[in-house]
This record gives structure tokens, sequence and C-alpha cells, in this order.
């Protein structure tokens, strides 16, 4: 998956319920709208929050039991 012009490697076949992952960004919004979309395509749940971790602005994303 590329959001504007980065590569984002996500594991979507190892991303099991329960688990979350967090991916530092800036524009949080436009980051969830493509994490959200291809969990859809994929027919995965997550919940995504814009979070502060270490310092750092980004999104946490759930993977949740359909």
């Amino acid at each position: 998956m590329r959001i504007l012009t980065i590569p984002l490697l996500i594991e979507w076949e190892k991303f099991k319920p329960g688990t979350s992952f967090f991916v530092p960004c800036l524009d949080r919004k436009l980051t969830q709208r493509f994490v959200e979309e291809e969990a859809n395509r994929l027919k995965l749940t997550v919940i995504c929050k814009q979070v502060i971790e270490k310092g750092k602005y980004g999104l946490r994303v759930w993977r949740v039991e359909a």
C-alpha cells in the first residue's frame, strides 16, 4: 500500500484479531482513510485512533473480530 508516495508494508495475513500496529504520520486522517479502505477490501474489521506515541504523531490500528 502507498500513502502519498511513501510505501507502507503491512503484513495483513499476519495481522491477527487483538493485535495492533502504529503508523507514524502527520496526515493521520489521510492515512486512516487508506488503511480502512485496504482493510475493507480484505474484509477485515479494524479500529483506528489518532494518537501521539513516544512524542510522535501517528495512527494506531487494531484488528478486531468481525
